[in-house]
């Protein structure tokens, strides 16, 4: 690890002799500035991992050398004050030379879809989107709703919305999966608990730089939009249908009043939707055999389960049960979102154990 940080030390020092020959190239100096921020953390904690690593060594060295007690003594208590200083700073440094997902800080756009269940699924898909909508109030995200097709008693068959806010990414990509709920319908007259399911679909916001996506790639259709009951309710033709030719990808937005606005709204969920096929594509070259089971966001994983009558909600993916439903389905979902973060870490962390060598 010490040959890794040196080198990090040596990049954060050629930095610094950049910066002071940038000169006017203002964009040079802001690409170094920001390279020189990410880097000061680990620099700072490299610095003072080695000052305590040297410190150890020469007490040990005195140890050794030294007949005196009392000095003698001063030296043990320093080893037995900085042995556990170095323990904290190595996992820190593990911690911030984990590779950063660059999607982190982005902004989300989650999409839920009624499953199994009919006029129940689509309930529950609601009961789905309300949660997320006051987790985000928590966060002080925001949220717009880009496109939906509501059932006539509340429901949704789909909805996608936008979650703006620094780090939605980073907390909300555990969510991604098949969702189940375990309760009595109020569509149900004899009181028999059904199964019912959602699936939750997270991705990235991406700009147009990120994904540079053809027209000729692209098939427009547009259309009046149509109510819950599927009347038309726009006398203009505003909504948007847009194929992606090459992968079959459809998305469809009609909440809008303008045809350039829905336009807009479906190639940015087009855009999220292939950047995700890619990343997923790539980490599958790149990790096929020790790809974490945690947040990998995989539709056919059954990651949580809402049991009503008991009041209990289940992750599957960490064994975590609680019994405050209500609570859960008013948006804290922390616990939860914690506790996958912590695994998450955890397994990458002893990834590059085995890369780096637990030595020093």
């Amino acid at each position: 690890m010490l040959e890794k940080l040196a080198g990090i030390e040596a990049r954060y020092e050629e930095i610094e002799r950049e910066l002071m020959d940038v000169g006017g190239d203002y964009t040079r100096a802001a690409q170094l500035s920001k390279e020189r921020s990410d880097l000061e953390p680990i620099v700072e904690k490299a610095r003072a991992y080695r000052q305590a690593l040297q410190r150890i060594e020469e007490a040990r060295a005195l140890l050794e050398g030294e007949e005196d007690a009392e000095l003698r003594s001063l030296a043990e208590a320093e080893i037995e004050e900085l042995e556990p200083q170095v323990e904290r700073l190595e996992r820190e440094i593990k911690r911030l030379l984990l590779p950063r997902d660059p999607r982190d800080e982005k902004n989300v756009i989650m999409e839920i879809r009624a499953g199994t269940g009919g006029e129940e699924a689509a309930l529950f898909a609601a009961d789905l989107f309300r949660m997320y909508t006051r987790y985000a109030e928590r966060q002080g995200w925001e949220v717009e709703v880009l496109s939906q097709n509501a059932t006539g008693i509340g429901g949704f068959k789909e909805i996608i919305f936008l979650v703006k806010g620094k780090g939605a990414y980073s907390k909300l990509k555990y969510e991604s999966g098949v969702h189940r709920v375990q309760r009595i319908p109020v569509t149900e007259s004899s009181g028999r608990i059904h199964t019912s399911t959602a699936t939750v679909a997270v991705l990235a916001e991406v700009e147009d730089v990120e994904i540079e996506i053809p027209e000729s790639d692209l098939r427009i259709d547009v259309y009046r939009s149509a109510g819950a009951g599927g009347q038309n309710v726009q006398k203009n033709a505003t909504a948007v249908r847009i194929t992606h030719l090459p992968t079959g990808i459809v998305v469809a937005c009609q909440d809008e009043r303008s045809q350039l606005q829905n336009k807009l709204r479906a190639m940015s969920i087009l855009r999220a939707r292939l950047y995700q096929m890619e990343e997923e594509k790539r980490r599958a070259e790149v990790d096929a055999t020790r790809r974490s089971q945690v947040g990998t966001g995989e539709r056919s994983e059954k990651i949580r389960t809402y049991n009503y009558p008991q009041s209990r909600v289940t992750d599957h993916r960490i064994n975590k049960s609680v019994f405050n439903l209500d609570e859960v389905m008013e948006g804290h979902i922390d616990e939860f979102i914690e506790e996958l973060a912590t695994r998450e870490e955890a397994e990458r962390l002893a990834s590059l154990g085995e890369e780096t060598g637990e030595g020093r």
